[in-house]
């Protein structure tokens, strides 16, 4: 018999040792890039960018080298349906987002098509070694994408980290990396109890628990910079954490193991991502498209997405649970 508490307790412990270890290890680090003399463009769009998504990568590491791959899919796919449908229409809601133009040109066709090759590797519920690398090797393209498409406008390079001392810095980074892995390694031994306990998947722990933990900090941040006005970069970070989440966090359990998972990997949660996906690409377009048929030009009257569909992206997101909790019976 499988104790729940032990196991809650280890989930709540593994996400607070995991966003408090990130936060650290993202401030040694560029602290770090920064005494070797990297600028800031970099740091912002490798390291900074990274330390988002480290807690997803750590536990997608931990969870495949611990037989539960499938938590590892999960906790992708999961996570890119949380940011759109929960972290971006809660944002959306209570401040209008920005749209940079660069977006339509570059993240969201580089998107489009991350998501329709993920598409294709998990049709046949299997992700075997060459796919995952062939996600990975995307990667690197992925982020020069990034770096060419700012280089130009460092003002929309995220980079406020606290500037340390070269033996401090070293010390976080080293403190923040040994705290990432065993807070990885506590919050999937949870997670796989309370599967076992609630008699689930690991797979439906990895799209609800585990995503929705890994998302909180980018919620919680969202929120905070909506509230005070400064959500212009909302949009691009997301697009960027999904890109992210797709070729690396998604691809780890693929290369460290073959995985053959259970179809409705594809036409449940795949669909479910695909779907909110396109929707707010539709959405990124049309507002274009109605801005440029009513000014004339986007110079002066720049697009942004507003409440409404950030209502409907969150209505897809209670849907999407609801439809998961139909399917488990």
């Amino acid at each position: 018999m499988v104790q729940l508490w032990p196991a809650a307790l280890a989930v709540v412990a593994g996400f607070v040792g995991l966003i408090w270890s990130a936060d650290r290890f993202v401030s040694g680090s560029a602290s770090i890039a920064h005494n070797l003399g990297i600028s800031k463009l970099i740091i912002g769009l490798t390291i900074v960018a990274f330390g988002t998504s480290a807690p997803e990568v750590v536990v997608s590491i931990s969870a495949s080298l611990r037989q539960a791959g499938d938590l590892a899919i999960g906790n992708a796919l999961g996570s890119n349906i949380a940011n759109i449908s929960l972290v971006l229409a809660v944002t959306a809601l209570i401040a209008p987002l920005p749209i940079q133009r660069h977006l339509l040109n570059r993240e969201v066709p580089a998107l489009i098509l991350i998501t329709a090759v993920s598409g294709l590797f998990l049709y046949d519920s299997r992700l075997v070694n060459w796919e995952g690398w062939c996600l990975l090797a995307l990667l690197p393209a992925v982020m020069g994408l990034l770096i060419w498409t700012k280089r130009n406008d460092p003002k929309e390079i995220d980079t406020h980290v606290s500037e340390l001392g070269k033996k401090a810095a070293i010390g976080w980074f080293v403190l923040g990396l040994a705290l990432l892995v065993l807070s990885s390694e506590i919050l999937v031994w949870g997670a796989e109890q309370l599967a076992l306990a609630a008699g689930v998947t690991p797979l439906v722990v990895g799209l609800t628990v585990v995503a929705l933990g890994t998302s909180l900090p980018e919620l919680a941040t969202s929120v905070v910079s909506a509230l005070k006005r400064h959500q212009d970069l909302a949009l691009g970070n997301i697009i960027g954490s999904n890109l992210f989440n797709l070729l690396a966090v998604m691809a780890i359990p693929g290369i460290l193991q073959s995985l053959s998972m259970e179809s409705e990997v594809f036409y449940r949660d795949y669909f479910a991502m695909a779907l909110v996906t396109g929707l707010l690409v539709m959405a990124i377009f049309v507002d274009f498209g109605l801005r440029r048929e009513k000014t004339g030009t986007l110079n002066s009257h720049p697009a942004y997405l507003g409440g409404i569909v950030g209502s409907l992206l969150l209505i897809c997101y209670l849907g999407y649970y609801l439809w998961l909790i139909l399917s488990l019976r």
